[in-house]
């Protein structure tokens, strides 16, 4: 399984609806995820540009694709940005692999 970072904003209204009523949003991805094939390992909010980070591993993108658009679908996050996450075994398996490549750049 792949690991994926998906970072997300709320909108304001989903904020005004936590803040009301607050609610355990880590528990209800980590049940959608594993309902769809995928396994959620954290979700922790933050400041920035994005207010919270999931990871999570999943077979392949089309998963992680479904989990995710399942997830926004209710209209409560403004902005996703997904990341495929390298483990440091598969760029040690890719270095290896491009340093024994040869390529040559553009004549100019």
């Amino acid at each position: 399984m792949g690991t994926y970072m998906t970072q997300f904003a709320y909108t304001a209204q989903a904020w005004a609806a936590l803040a009301k009523n607050p609610e355990d949003r880590a528990e209800a991805f980590r049940r959608l995820a594993e309902k769809m094939g995928g396994k959620m390992l954290s979700l922790h909010y933050c400041l920035g540009e994005y207010d919270g980070v999931i990871l999570m591993e999943a077979p392949d993108e089309a998963t992680v694709m479904a989990i995710l658009v399942a997830a926004i679908s209710p209209g409560h996050v403004k902005a996703t940005k997904t990341t495929a996450l390298i483990t440091m075994q598969q760029a040690m398996n890719a270095l290896h692999k491009a340093g024994g490549a040869s390529y040559h750049a553009p004549k100019g």
